[in-house]
């Protein structure tokens, strides 16, 4: 049996660029995993009539179970694994949440196994799960290229406090939706300029100054949620964005009293959590 914490995430950055070939869109964006976990527990039994691999604890979430069945199929593993999730990441709230648990379980899955697959066939089949499931396979955060299978580990400073809001009044947009009005409205333009602004902000200021001048989140005018990155810039935040395509929204402050501060005041009208970076 293997057990793991399985962190949230925000895209301090995320340049979205056309629509690849193979349908989905190319972006550049950097990764950092927070302190808001879920709880993971993965384990193996042997293979007898009738098993099959289960995941408890969240009936909403496939991806853990399609991580443990692509992973037995793929190596024609000779046991069924069963997983188990304690959830607490807000649900299709751009926080990585259905990505980090799939990633974790297929490496808790793996590790059962005897780890006989290299790390570029794990990423592989990380990418087939989802675009952002790759990232939660690395250490610490990442420059994420291509539409996620790319990626190149990064030392940034991680003393600063996160709030993470969840406005009440913001629906859920489904994240193709988003995708396509940003196609509709030719959001893509630029998408080169914008990469190469990003790319020379990571070189050139690998510091809270750099982050707090990293190009805003292109999705962002289309979550909904737009409007509370002001609200966390008026309270003081460094940096303030939409986390993926929303509509959960993060401000970075320098010290916890400011950002617990802003938790307060943002406490009518979203949910909050005080967060901190993790590896």
């Amino acid at each position: 049996m293997k057990h793991s914490v399985s962190p949230a995430k925000i895209n301090l950055s995320l340049v979205v660029g056309s629509v690849r070939s193979d349908g989905l869109h190319e972006l550049t964006s950097v990764f950092q995993r927070i302190s808001i976990v879920d709880y993971v527990t993965v384990e193996s039994q042997p293979k007898i009539d009738n098993a099959f691999c289960e995941v408890r604890g969240f009936s909403g979430d496939q991806l853990m179970l399609k991580a443990l069945e692509v992973l037995t199929a793929f190596t024609e593993y000779d046991g069924v694994f069963q997983a188990r999730v304690k959830k607490n990441i807000p649900v299709a709230a751009g926080l990585g949440g259905g990505s980090s648990d799939a990633g974790t379980t297929l490496r808790l899955a793996h590790k059962l196994m005897g780890s006989p697959l290299s790390e570029k066939t794990l990423i592989k089949i990380a990418f087939g799960l989802g675009s952002d499931v790759p990232f939660f396979l690395t250490v610490g955060p990442q420059l994420v290229e291509g539409a996620g299978e790319l990626l190149t580990p990064l030392k940034l400073p991680q003393d600063y406090w996160v709030v993470v809001a969840l406005p009440h009044a913001v629906k859920k947009k489904a994240t193709g939706d988003i995708f396509q009005k940003f196609d509709e409205g030719n959001g893509y333009l630029g998408y080169e300029n914008r990469r190469s602004d990003l790319l020379k902000s990571l070189k050139d200021n690998l510091n809270l100054q750099g982050i707090a001048g990293f190009p805003r989140n292109d999705l962002a005018s289309f979550s909904g949620s737009e409007s509370f990155i002001d609200l966390f810039s008026n309270f003081g935040a460094f940096r303030a964005d939409v986390s993926g395509a929303g509509p959960a929204v993060y401000g970075l402050f320098h010290d916890k009293d400011h950002a617990e501060e802003a938790a307060d005041q943002l406490r009518g009208s979203c949910k909050t959590w005080l967060a901190v970076p993790v590896a």
